[in-house]
Parts: structure tokens; sequence; C-alpha cells
């Protein structure tokens, strides 16, 4: 069975939102490597609604350069409440009359990529809904030297959810890169 890991710039206060105001100052050879290595087992892409909205305005138009060319012909699925036509090429939307079947449609997803990652990011929002679902496998960060203080923290309002950690290591930048499956009970 495929795994869904979410990657995410997070700052060390546990802010994921607007990486672009305090992210790129950190951003070197040596992270792109990280990034560049959890994109080598992607199958597909999975994003919620707004990361949707907001990407397919912006990466139809950079064509195959960089980021481009590895988003846009990779297979997309979008979780959204209401099922809405997608008009950026290769996406999926997975919406259902309540959690339970939009779930099943994920787990559908992760059997069809058993031989590499279901890759999402972008959304705190739907992590958390992954992990309340017993979905997602692997939360991999890269845990910023910097308190930004104000922005949507990852774990809001979620009660307590137990992480197993699985890697760990210092970039150079002071960036840590840190690996955690959630704990299922």
């Amino acid at each position: 069975m495929g795994r869904i890991v979410s990657n995410f710039f997070i700052s060390m206060d546990g802010v994921v939102e607007r990486p672009d105001q305090w992210h790129f100052g950190y951003f070197d050879d040596e992270m792109g490597e990280v990034v560049g290595s959890g994109m080598a087992s992607t199958r597909a892409i999975l994003m919620g609604r707004t990361l949707y909205d907001e990407w397919s305005q912006y990466w139809p138009d950079q064509g195959d350069e960089d980021f481009g060319g590895v988003i846009n012909p990779m297979p997309k699925y979008v979780l959204a409440h209401e099922p809405f036509e997608a008009r950026w090429q290769n996406t999926t939307v997975l919406s259902g009359v309540d959690d339970a079947a939009v779930a099943e449609q994920v787990r559908a997803l992760k059997e069809r990529t058993a031989d590499g990652e279901v890759t999402m990011s972008g959304s705190a929002t739907t992590v958390r809904w992954l992990i309340a679902q017993g979905l997602l496998d692997e939360l991999a960060l890269l845990v910023h030297p910097v308190a930004v203080a104000t922005g949507q923290r990852l774990f809001e309002g979620t009660g307590t959810v137990p992480l197993e950690l699985t890697e760990s290591r210092a970039l150079a930048s002071g960036v840590l890169l840190v690996r955690y499956a959630p704990v299922y009970s």
C-alpha cells in the first residue's frame, strides 16, 4: 500500500502559514536536496481545495521549468466538501456525502499508489483531517530556526496527537529535518 507523506516548512513555534514570509532565507542546496529527494518517490499530490485554488491559478502557466515541470503532469487529488469541476490537468476531486466516504476514496488512492508516496503539502487543515481518519503515514517537517508568532499552526485545536520520531538531522542552515509517524491506537 502506498503512503501519504505530508511535508511542511514550519517555524520553531509551529507556524506553517505563509512560509514565503520567513522560509527563503534558509533555503540552500542542502535543503533543495531534501525537498528533491522527497519528490523522487512521489506518485501523486494530495491537497485541499484552498491550496488547489491557489496552485491551479499559478502553476499551469509556469510551463515545464522547475516545479511546474513536476506538478503540472503529475496526478493531483483534491479533497473537497463539495464536488467541483477541476480544470487543471490530471486532477481528480475526492468528495462525498461525509468524511467516511471521502476517507474511503483516499484509502483506495493509497492502494493504487503501492509503489510510491502520495505527497501532501501546504494545508494544516488537510493534515489534521488525514490524522483524524487514520490516513497520514508520515509528517516530514523542516523546522526553521525562527519564531513567527502569528499565523496558522500545524496543530490548532486538535487535542493530543501522539507521534513517533523516525528520523532527525540538522542541516547546516540550522533547519532541522524531522520525520514523525502518527501513532494510531
